[in-house]
């Protein structure tokens, strides 16, 4: 009889067995990245984006505020007031004085480049269901192609008042759309760049039509997924996302590819920063705002009254006075946080030749002589000493002399609210790509900074 062999399994490395035996990366880096990349794969739309961000601040001891009630505020305080879903303002408050003591705030913003859901979006041609849909700020079209995407949003329904329909969070969370390329026997000058069309080259498919042809199967499925029926859905807004999860790159794991990296990076920060934060006086405040991508005016972005209607309010409660709000702001701090452009090391002549910021530098600080990022020199002065302080290493940014560049939401909300204010971000490469590239370092020390901001004393 023959004698029987055992077969021994092959045992596979741990993803901790695999990596480099000198790890590039501190643990708490690593770990400041990793939670990142979980946070950004929960933030699929500025509505999901801002659902976790209260429920960090509501682990962390925060109470929820709303806009249409009265406001008690005690010494010591933890509140988080939401606004319209997608725009999100929390504010800590000194345990011995508030008023005349300082106020500190730091703001992001919640959107990024997408495309958004067009009314009755449906579709059908050529045995195929497509979604009619428009691009949402200014993505790099391209890399949108041939991507499994889903959809997240907020659905309206009807209500028991014409004023107060019912609202419901919704996120696909699978891949239900995808934007198939031209084969390239069809388009054979593909490689030297080809104009995508958004209403034509751009839609996505949503499946095969089949034998019947339904007219509002987008209806459909959007009301199964809200748990509703499709007649009771008066109104949408649903924004496509890239299905694919973030992940450390590199042979020694140093960067982190991820979509939405402008502004999850920033927003994590700003709670981050907040919730770690200790200061016996004055007022802490951070903002994340919606529609940054597309220029802030809105009831919701960063060039409403929302955040100066909060300062007085939270004044009121205090029992300070609008004279002494105003005279606070002239002694406070804002600190603007959005992605800065990391120098592209196959195109380096896009970059200023001297200040031009790496990936895994640090906190970038961001300068223009055009004001398209909001700072001066007292300003820089000030983040390069809380950076210091809190052993955070730093650069500069400014756009090289011949580059238009971009610009942030922070001019536009000093100039309602005319306070010290500085630009700052994380550098990044594949800016407003589907998916863009960071280093995995930077993001422990842009919430250190924002800890360090909210911290310190006078």
């Amino acid at each position: 009889m023959a004698e029987r062999q055992t077969m021994v399994k092959e045992q596979k490395p741990t993803e901790e067995e695999k990596r480099p035996k000198e790890d590039k990366l501190t643990k708490e880096q690593r770990e400041a990245a990793r939670a990142l990349i979980e946070q950004i794969d929960q933030s699929t739309s500025p509505f999901q984006t801002v659902e976790y961000a209260k429920k960090e601040l509501e682990k962390a001891g925060f109470a929820a505020l709303s806009l249409q009630e009265k406001w008690e505020i005690r010494p010591g305080g933890r509140y988080y007031v939401p606004a319209y879903d997608r725009t999100l303002l929390a504010f800590t408050v000194g345990e011995r004085r508030a008023v005349r003591h300082g106020i500190r705030m730091a703001m992001a913003h919640t959107d990024s480049p997408c495309f958004k859901v067009k009314p009755s979006p449906e579709m059908t041609t050529h045995g195929c269901r497509k979604l009619n849909v428009e691009p949402y700020g200014g993505m790099i079209r391209n890399t949108w192609m041939d991507r499994p995407l889903s959809l997240a949003g907020k659905v309206a329904l009807r209500g028991e008042t014409p004023f107060e329909p019912r609202t419901v969070l919704v996120d696909f969370r699978r891949p239900v759309l995808i934007i198939p390329n031209l084969a390239i026997h069809m388009n054979r000058k593909v490689n030297e760049g080809v104009s995508l069309d958004p209403q034509k080259d751009m839609l996505p498919l949503a499946d095969l039509a089949g034998e019947e042809v339904e007219e509002e199967f987008f209806l459909r499925m959007l009301a199964a997924e809200a748990g509703c029926e499709a007649e009771d859905i008066l109104d949408y807004e649903m924004f496509l996302y890239p299905c694919e999860k973030g992940a450390f790159v590199g042979f020694e794991e140093t960067m982190v590819s991820c979509p939405r990296l402008d502004n999850i990076t920033s927003v994590r920060a700003c709670v981050q920063g907040l919730v770690k934060a200790r200061r016996d006086e004055g007022l802490n405040v951070i903002a994340l705002f919606d529609n940054e991508e597309v220029g802030s005016e809105s009831k919701q972005g960063a060039a409403s009254m929302l955040l100066p209607f909060l300062l007085e309010r939270v004044y009121a409660a205090l029992g300070g006075s609008r004279t002494e709000l105003l005279s606070d702001l002239f002694d406070g701090f804002f600190l603007s946080l959005d992605v800065a452009h990391a120098v592209h090391p196959n195109a380096p002549e896009k970059a200023d030749p001297i200040n031009h910021p790496v990936m895994g530098g640090g906190v970038t600080i961001k300068s223009s002589a055009s004001q398209s990022y909001a700072g001066d020199c007292e300003t820089v002065a000030i983040v390069e000493e809380l950076c210091r302080r809190a052993s955070v290493p730093f650069q500069r940014f400014v756009n090289h002399s011949s580059q238009r560049g971009g610009g942030t939401q922070a001019s536009v909300a000093s100039a309602a609210l005319p306070m010290r204010t500085m630009d700052v971000g994380i550098a990044i490469l594949a800016m407003h790509s589907a998916r863009e590239l960071m280093g995995a370092a930077d993001q422990l020390a842009m919430e250190k900074l924002v800890e360090q901001l909210f911290a310190q004393k006078d």
